[in-house]
């Protein structure tokens, strides 16, 4: 159990870009935390899944509350549901103590939030910065999306890292932007995600990370594009505090409460795993180059190097899984040479983004046939069955990004495993060398991909695939794919050829 307590003390506003010098961090309460938590780890990094959303958002909370000179953070998306307003609520009281406050959001992301970001940009102590931005057509995503054509070669690129700092000492990295689905705040229908607290060495280069991104040209200060009078974080500090008073019984916030009331039932996050720890990144100029990247000069050009080739197994986890010709030769030479090699994705009924599973379903053969096995989380699993893996009540979408290898590493990040994430976004994450780590996300991985939850594909004996699963307690195996007429078109059009290297 982690129990981050402890009051704030002096704080400084720095004005400089720079990530904070040791003894700054040093200087704070999680700071002298996380040097206290790894002294019997000399040199080693400590982690710790978070794959609760409530977990994950609550740890946002708490950091936000204990920092004591910055939090750093950096999302592809930031929706404008009640968890968003709440951490931007405990953000604005961050900065009225003294912390600076960065807020680094990709530029598409951002639509429709202009005017909040603006707001909350003219505190003293926050700056708020949109990436890759256009200067126009801002308000509305089809207004966005028909003003990027001109200039799509460029503007179809976007930051997709997501990372959460808290003075230097303590990270958030992993699949989750800012918005109820991520946190399982949302109705009917909640993202299941992951998220890796790290601490010691590696945050050091995440917080590197950061800095890169923030002073990059790409990243302009969102005052450039909307205007706010200079106090307009007050307006926006009292709408934020009359919504939560009118919302704070809420069934979520209740649910949170009693969650929470006994720590010894609640923890925020599990036990810390110690062990090596890597941050990998692209480039922040990324974006702004022509054409496609020299596969060396990206982050899964890193990644790939770092990991080397699995000796025993291999398990991708990915929200939408398109590994085009390549990956497949990849990992069905894998296979063939004895490593076990499992993939886990959304079913076509789960997925949020039918196309990109098109391009996916005209590989599943030449996996199956490979001995690669292929897992395809539902829609609903059985009433109760995946608490343990983040499914509650509500329908559920897979957002994971993790890797497993041999049972000793993992990587947790922000990319997918598909041909955007490689050649056109910028992503981020972190490589931990931590058998304790590993068996704990193999444990998470066997019980979202449990017949009661997922769909074991298989290759029918009759030539096309099955689905077997349990529904209702019975053991059934599907001979068509679930899912409704419109999925099933999306995916069609995904199924085209010259789609796939844009996915």
């Amino acid at each position: 159990m982690l129990l981050l307590q402890g009051c704030a003390g002096n704080q400084v506003v720095r004005e400089h870009a720079t990530p904070l010098l040791p003894a700054e961090r040093e200087a704070t309460w999680l700071g002298q935390w996380a040097r206290l938590s790894g002294s019997q780890h000399p040199d080693k990094s400590g982690f710790a899944l978070l794959s609760s959303g409530q977990d994950a958002f609550s740890l946002r909370v708490l950091l936000s509350e204990q920092a004591d000179r910055r939090l750093d953070i950096q999302t592809y998306l930031m929706g404008d549901g009640q968890t968003t307003r709440v951490l931007l609520t405990r953000l604005l009281a961050a900065a009225e103590r003294g912390v600076e406050v960065r807020l680094l959001v990709d530029d598409i992301g951002a639509v429709g939030q202009g005017r909040t970001l603006a707001a909350l940009d003219t505190h003293p102590n926050v700056q708020v910065r949109v990436y890759n931005p256009l200067g126009f057509a801002r308000g509305t995503l089809t207004g966005r999306v028909l003003a990027s054509a001109p200039q799509a070669a460029r503007q179809h690129r976007r930051m997709h890292n997501k990372l959460w700092i808290a003075d230097g000492a303590l990270a958030i990295v992993g699949g989750r932007n800012l918005g109820d689905e991520y946190y399982s705040a949302s109705e009917p229908r909640n993202f299941t995600d992951l998220d890796l607290l790290t601490l010691g060495p590696v945050v050091d280069s995440l917080s590197h990370s950061f800095h890169l991104y923030w002073n990059h040209g790409l990243a302009q200060p969102i005052a450039r594009y909307h205007r706010a009078d200079h106090s307009a974080w007050r307006q926006l500090q009292a709408s934020l505090g009359d919504w939560f008073e009118a919302n704070a019984g809420s069934p979520y916030f209740a649910d949170l409460r009693q969650r929470y009331a006994d720590i010894e039932q609640g923890p925020l996050v599990g036990r810390l795993h110690w062990g090596e720890g890597v941050a990998l990144w692209d480039p922040p100029g990324k974006p702004a180059w022509h054409g496609r990247p020299a596969f060396e000069r990206t982050m899964a050009g890193a990644l790939y190097e770092t990991l080397g080739q699995p000796k025993e197994s291999l398990v991708v986890v990915s929200a939408y899984f398109v590994p085009g010709r390549l990956g497949t030769q990849l990992l069905s030479e894998m296979a063939d040479s004895g490593v076990a090699v499992d993939v886990f994705t959304n079913a076509l009924e789960a997925t949020d983004v039918p196309i990109a599973h098109g391009a996916y379903q005209v590989r599943r053969q030449e996996l199956l046939d490979s001995g690669v096995g292929l897992y395809e989380l539902r829609a609903e699993g059985e009433p109760d069955d995946g608490i343990a893996f983040g499914v509650g009540s509500s329908a559920s979408a897979l957002h994971i990004k993790a890797l497993g290898i041999d049972d000793e590493r993992v990587f947790i990040g922000s990319p997918n495993a598909d041909p955007r994430s490689v050649w056109w976004n910028t992503e981020v994450g972190v490589v931990a060398t931590s058998p304790s780590l590993a068996a704990e996300l193999q444990e998470l991985i066997a019980i979202g991909k449990s017949p009661s939850l997922s769909y074991r594909v298989s290759a029918a004996e009759t030539g096309g695939l099955d689905w077997h699963t349990v529904l209702q307690g019975e053991s059934v195996r599907l001979t068509r794919e679930p899912g409704g007429f419109w999925r099933h078109l999306g995916a069609a059009l995904g199924r085209i050829a010259w789609l796939e290297p844009l996915l």
